[in-house]
């Protein structure tokens, strides 16, 4: 059985949370927790929420045990950009993009 949780439209660049996502599939809740815990990125505070959700999703919707659950997929997909501009010098200005991503948390027992 697969449980999912989606957290959208987070401000952070999903390119800052990619290789974190990476480290934590394979991992149980347990254990991928632990790596959000004790880093000090804005990422890790972001995905361990999510890890968290998709856990609490396991528990109360599906009746699952949350220590047998494995992180079978987290993904970092991009979001809308925000886009702004910073005056610059003669009248111009240059374009800014403010990156948001959709962050994906699936848990899975093993089980089919």
């Amino acid at each position: 059985m697969e449980v999912k949780a989606i957290s959208k439209n987070v401000r952070i660049s999903a390119s800052k949370g990619r290789d974190l996502a990476r480290a934590v599939v394979g991992k149980r809740v347990g254990d991928a927790l632990k790596i959000t815990e004790f880093s000090p990125r804005k990422a890790a505070f972001l995905l361990g929420r999510t890890i968290k959700s998709a856990a609490a999703n396991a528990s109360h919707n599906d009746g699952l045990d949350v220590d047998t659950l494995v992180v079978s997929k987290a993904v970092f997909d991009e979001g809308a950009s925000q886009r702004r501009f910073w005056p610059r010098a003669r009248g111009s200005a240059s374009p800014i993009e403010k990156q948001s991503s959709h962050i994906t948390v699936v848990l899975s027992d093993g089980r089919e």
